[in-house]
């Protein structure tokens, strides 16, 4: 099953994330901890409700995200 993140979007897409779903699961983002744009497209470390980091990143060329769970809180 493929992640999927919902957005805020302001004048381009995913200018801050709100919400995953990552392993069959659904995630609230509580704070958006850093945020980069690299030549795929924009990622963000991420601190859930729950106080976990999460790193996101979207594939523009893919329309893809990757989650990936941060070690180390």
């Amino acid at each position: 099953m493929k992640p999927s993140v919902t957005c805020r979007s302001g004048h381009t897409y995913a200018d801050r994330p709100t919400a995953f779903t990552w392993q069959g699961r659904s995630w609230q983002v509580a704070r958006v901890l850093k945020r980069w744009r690299s030549p795929q497209g924009p990622g963000f470390q991420v601190l859930t409700a729950g106080g976990e980091r999460f790193t996101l990143t979207y594939h523009e060329g893919r329309d893809e995200w990757t989650v990936t769970p941060d070690a180390g809180r």
